[in-house]
């Protein structure tokens, strides 16, 4: 890996639930000595990308950050494009629904809306970084990835999250064609275990998969009327977000969503 690499990857350690981090411990997550991980945070900090804070003087993202930001949604609307979809499909669904973009290697939640049918949902957490083998989200998206990407995947270590979680890779290999074939993935119990969500995958102008947009919903109210119900509105949701970010969808996909209809 190299330098800018490194760097750029002791950005991904802070989250909403980690957004202090000292030193040593930044050092220990990212698996670097504690003087080349000083010499990439100093940097970091000099460009306003990582500050210091309180007397313990532990880091947190600084102000370039939302600078960036910002220029990025002014340039690529793409959260702000993609929000009023996303607040329907809540509604039509009477569900949890979530917008996730893969960045960095990773699956981030980039928003979410909630219905107002029940007083029980799923709840989400902004920044939230999605698995890829536990979620729908991450298995649709890395159903369409291409083969050396789901592969380094899953050559990594594979946790358990839930006894439902499934960690064999060979399993989860079959489990991605299945996805591939549908068009869709589901999960049920694999990352919360309450919790049965299903995901269409999102494709940029080049027809490569760049993220999901999910519904997730309790268990106990996935009937089988509900699922068909959220597979229609969800292969809507991807159509209709994918073309306001200026993708389009692969024949293939377009097929299969239009006989899910």
């Amino acid at each position: 890996m190299g330098t800018v690499s490194k760097a750029l990857e002791l950005l991904n350690l802070f989250t909403r639930q980690r957004p202090l981090i000292g030193l040593s411990d930044l050092a220990r997550l990212a698996e670097l000595n504690k003087a080349t991980c000083y010499r990439l945070v100093t940097e970091l900090c000099d460009f306003g990308l990582v500050e210091q804070v309180g007397s313990a003087r532990e880091y947190r993202l600084g102000p370039a950050v939302l600078r960036l930001a910002a220029l990025r949604e002014a340039q690529v609307p793409t959260r702000e494009a993609a929000m009023p979809v996303l607040q329907a499909l809540a509604q039509k669904t009477g569900e949890t629904a979530h917008l996730s973009m893969l960045m960095g290697g990773a699956l981030h939640t980039l928003g979410f809306a909630y219905a107002t049918t029940h007083m029980t949902r799923v709840t989400m957490e902004d920044a939230e970084v999605l698995p890829f083998h536990a979620t729908s989200s991450g298995l649709v998206v890395l159903a369409f990835q291409p083969e050396a990407f789901r592969e380094a995947v899953l050559a990594r270590p594979i946790p358990r999250l839930t006894g439902q979680t499934e960690t064999a890779p060979e399993a989860l290999r079959t489990r991605l064609s299945e996805v591939r074939r549908r068009g869709l993935a589901e999960s049920r119990g694999a990352f919360q275990a309450e919790v049965h969500s299903m995901a269409v995958p999102l494709f940029n102008a080049l027809g490569a998969c760049v993220g999901a947009v999910a519904v997730a919903a309790l268990a106990s109210r996935m009937t089988e009327d509900q699922r068909r119900l959220i597979r229609f509105a969800l292969t809507e949701a991807g159509s209709e977000i994918t073309t306001l970010w200026g993708g389009s969808l692969p024949a293939d996909i377009a097929t299969l969503w239009q006989l899910a209809a």
